[in-house]
C-alpha cells in the first residue's frame, strides 16, 4: 500500500527545481492556424508581407488630380480644366497620373468648363502604396504573442494561415479545486496554450491514470500535493514517471512538486489559489514559455516605495502596484508571501525575491514582471 507523500525535511531551491524541470525542454513544432484562432498564440517565423495598400488610394471622397497642374488656382483666379476631373470615393484606387484628392467644393462644375478653385500638394488626400505595411515587413517577430493589432496586419495582408507555436497543456483538477483550476486554465490560455481540463478523484490510481501524456506537451495538476491523507498527487506522479522535487523553497507554494513522465514535464500545483498562482509564475509559466518559444516577458524597473523583508532560504512572491510620484513612479507592495485574492486581482506586477536575499531596501530599483498587457 502506498502512503501519502510527506514534505521532505529540506526544501529544493527554486532555481534548482526550475532548472531541473526545464532540462531538455524545447519549443514545440509550429502549426498553421487561421487568424481567428491565433489570438494569444506565440508567433513562429512569419513570411515577409507585400506592401499594403498595394497602390495609392483615396483617403476621402473628392476629385483625383495632379498637384502640379493646380499651381496658382484660387477662388480669385479659377483654373479652367480642359477635361472633367475623375471623382473618387474613399478607399478607391487613384487613377493613373493623379497624386492628390481635392474636396468637392474646390471644383466648380456649374459652367461649360470645370474650374479648380484651390491648389493642392502631392499626396493630399491620398494614402500611399505601402504606407500601412511596408514591403518585406513581417506580421510580428517570432516569439511574440499575437495580439489584435498583429492580427490586423495579417488580415490586411490577406494571410489566411499563420505559423504559431501552441503548446498543448493538460490540467488535472484533483479534489474539486474548481476555483484554482479555472484560474490556472484562464491564465494558461492567455499565455498562448491550448488547454484541456479533466477531473480526477484524490487517489493514487485515478490520478496516475489521468497523467496521460498522449497529445500533451505539459501536464499541470491542481491539488493533492500536501501531507494530508488524501494528498496522493505526488505518489501518483512518482508511480508514472520521475519525481524531480517535492517541496520547493517558495512562499507561497512550498508543497509544489515537479517531475517528468517520459519527456513531458509535470508541475503539480497546490490547491489553494494563492499558492498555485505563485508556483505557476515561478515554475509552470517558464516551462510553458520554453515550449512556446516565447521571448522574455515584459518587465518594468522602478524603485521600491518601501522596504520588502524576506526570509533567507525561501524565494518569496511579492505582488506590486504602481504608485505615481511627482518625479518618478515607484513600486508599492500589495502583498508578500501571503497573497489574498484581492491582491492577486489588483496587482500590476509580480516580483520574486531570490532565496539568497533578505529582501530589498526602500529605493532599490527592482525589475518586476508585468501582470497586465
Amino acid at each position: 500500500m502506498v502512503t501519502a507523500q510527506r514534505l521532505p525535511p529540506s526544501l529544493t531551491p527554486l532555481d534548482a527545481a526550475l532548472a531541473a524541470v526545464l532540462r531538455d525542454v524545447g519549443s514545440v513544432q509550429p502549426i498553421a492556424l487561421p487568424p481567428a484562432d491565433a489570438l494569444r498564440c506565440i508567433a513562429a517565423e512569419m513570411p515577409a508581407l507585400r506592401a499594403y495598400p498595394p497602390h495609392d488610394i483615396a483617403v476621402s471622397d473628392g476629385w483625383a488630380m495632379r498637384a502640379n497642374d493646380l499651381v496658382g488656382a484660387s477662388s480669385y483666379a479659377p483654373l479652367p480644366l480642359a477635361e472633367p476631373p475623375v471623382w473618387v470615393a474613399a478607399g478607391a484606387a487613384m487613377p493613373d497620373g493623379t497624386d492628390c484628392v481635392v474636396d468637392a467644393d474646390a471644383v466648380d462644375t456649374s459652367g461649360p468648363l470645370p474650374q479648380v478653385l484651390a491648389e493642392a500638394i502631392p499626396g493630399q488626400g491620398v494614402r500611399r502604396a505601402g504606407s500601412d505595411i511596408a514591403v518585406g515587413r513581417t506580421v510580428i517577430a517570432a516569439g511574440e504573442p499575437l495580439l489584435p493589432r498583429g492580427l490586423l496586419l495579417a488580415r490586411a495582408a490577406g494571410l489566411r494561415m499563420l505559423r504559431v507555436r501552441w503548446p498543448r497543456l493538460r490540467i488535472v483538477n484533483i479534489a474539486n479545486g474548481e476555483l484554482t483550476a479555472q484560474l490556472i486554465a484562464d491564465t494558461a490560455r492567455l499565455a498562448g496554450a491550448e488547454v484541456v481540463g479533466i477531473e480526477a478523484a484524490p487517489d493514487v490510481t485515478t490520478i496516475a491514470n489521468a497523467l496521460d501524456t498522449d497529445g500533451c506537451d505539459l501536464i499541470i495538476t491542481i491539488g493533492g500535493t500536501g501531507v494530508g491523507h488524501t494528498d496522493a498527487t505526488v505518489n501518483a506522479l512518482a508511480s508514472r514517471g520521475t519525481l524531480i522535487a517535492h517541496g520547493i523553497a517558495l512562499q507561497p507554494g512550498r508543497t509544489t512538486a515537479v517531475g517528468r513522465i517520459h519527456t513531458t514535464p509535470v508541475v503539480a500545483l497546490p490547491g489553494a489559489p494563492d499558492q498555485a498562482f505563485a508556483a505557476w509564475w515561478a515554475i509552470a509559466l517558464p516551462v510553458l514559455d520554453r515550449l512556446s518559444g516565447r521571448r522574455a516577458r515584459k518587465t518594468l524597473a522602478l524603485p521600491l516605495e518601501r522596504k520588502i523583508a524576506s526570509g533567507v532560504g525561501i524565494a518569496e512572491v511579492v505582488l506590486l502596484t504602481r504608485e505615481q510620484g511627482t518625479q518618478q513612479d515607484s513600486w508599492a507592495a500589495l502583498s508578500t508571501g501571503d497573497l489574498s485574492l484581492d491582491a492577486i486581482a489588483r496587482a500590476e506586477a509580480l516580483l520574486i525575491v531570490p532565496g539568497a536575499a533578505e529582501g530589498f531596501a526602500a529605493g532599490t530599483i527592482v525589475d518586476a514582471y508585468m501582470l497586465r498587457e
